[in-house]
């Protein structure tokens, strides 16, 4: 029995065929042409699903697919995907037509939380907050190893917890969301400003210019002693911690999964985060601890969450 996962990205459509274990059987990848509109993309979708298995074959149960923006999973529509100039897209019925399977489709922060507490490092849990620090913050959540996604599919915003009342704007619009301070444009902004007000900084000679500090620039002088850097990460630190102190206060999960770029900081980063959550109690005196966890499926995890969609059904 096997399933195919798509992940739908602003650049490149991958499509795994997956197996009940989470192991990726074939995978394939398709430039996203969003100028060619939403019939070219289903179309493009569908093309690159029947060059990888047979559809007609009884062991292939569904397709799941993962898709940016705001979706709306029981009807399987996009209801708007800004990077894909999509709006209102009936997508699994328009991909029903190129192949006659059960469809579903989810906001792709959501699949990649389901596919990493299924089959990734999160899989010995049941109750899971999955974090992506990258450009923003995204995430979702599994609760009792069911996905939850709110009312018309619209909840899990969890970049958009405000942290900080009239504080950093955000893309959203709002200020003080969650994403203003531990995504890593944010902590890049801060890297920034810290390296401004600091020329003495060890920075300077990681990221010579400024148009040269990425997410790294701050964690990995940090770990040499520099004391700017240091307090970047520090305020990184703090408010990703108070985020997941409020995540776990507010749902009590078994684990916080952490992925996306900022990630790759390993060990380094989770000590610093448990020894915070540590320090206040997580939460309040007398709470269960969750354990803080780097995501394990990296790129992988869209199309394997996505698959995910049909095999937790099957269940």
């Amino acid at each position: 029995m096997y399933c195919v996962g798509v992940d739908i990205g602003g650049t490149s459509i991958k499509v795994g065929v997956i197996d009940r274990d989470g192991s990726i059987l074939k995978r394939g990848s398709v430039k996203t042409d969003v100028a060619g509109g939403q019939h070219k993309i289903i179309a493009d979708i569908g093309n690159l699903i029947w060059s990888l298995v047979d559809t007609k074959d009884r062991d292939f149960v569904g397709i799941g697919i993962g898709c940016p923006g705001a979706i709306n999973s029981v009807t399987g529509t996009v209801d708007r995907a800004y990077n894909l100039n999509w709006e209102n897209v009936p997508l699994a019925e328009q991909l029903a037509r190129h192949i006659n399977k059960p469809i579903k489709v989810s906001n792709d922060a959501n699949v990649a939380a389901l596919g990493e507490t299924m089959f990734g490092v999160g899989r010995m849990y049941s109750n899971t907050i999955f974090i992506t620090l990258g450009t923003g913050v995204g995430g979702g959540i599994i609760i009792d190893n069911k996905l939850y996604e709110g009312n018309e599919s619209k909840g899990a915003e969890l970049g958009h917890m405000v942290l900080v009342v009239d504080g950093e704007q955000c893309t959203c619009g709002r200020r003080g969301c969650m994403e203003a301070y531990c995504s890593a444009s944010a902590l890049i902004r801060e890297t920034k400003n810290a390296m401004t007000a600091h020329p003495e900084s060890d920075m300077w000679k990681f990221s010579r210019t400024l148009d040269d500090v990425d997410g790294r620039t701050a964690f990995e002088c940090s770990k040499q002693g520099d004391k700017a850097a240091i307090e970047v990460v520090d305020y990184f630190v703090k408010y990703l911690g108070e985020g997941m102190l409020n995540f776990a206060n507010i749902f009590r999960p078994q684990a916080i999964i952490l992925g996306g770029g900022v990630c790759a900081q390993g060990d380094y980063l989770i000590y610093k985060l448990k020894n915070y959550c540590k320090d206040r109690n997580y939460g309040f005196y007398g709470t269960p601890r969750f354990d803080i966890l780097t995501a394990q499926l990296g790129n992988d995890a869209g199309m394997i969450g996505a698959a995910g969609l049909i095999f937790a059904d099957l269940k």
